[in-house]
């Protein structure tokens, strides 16, 4: 799954670090997110798009099957 996370940071002027802090997850789980590694969980998403103040479906793009 495709996401725009990097992008929504990195306007914000955030790094990792800081999403990992505001989220309560490690670096590692941040970079995961990033790369399209790692799908996260319902709530961390919903966590993530509030985060961002936008829904989850402007954040991940599912990809095409």
């Amino acid at each position: 799954m495709n996401n725009l996370i990097r992008e929504k940071r990195t306007e914000r002027g955030w790094t990792q670090d800081d999403l990992s802090e505001m989220l309560q997850v490690s670096r590692q789980t941040i970079i995961s997110l990033e790369k399209g590694r790692y799908n996260p969980s319902l709530i961390l998403a919903f966590k993530i798009a509030k985060l961002f103040g936008c829904r989850i479906e402007e954040l991940f793009i599912p990809e095409e099957e």
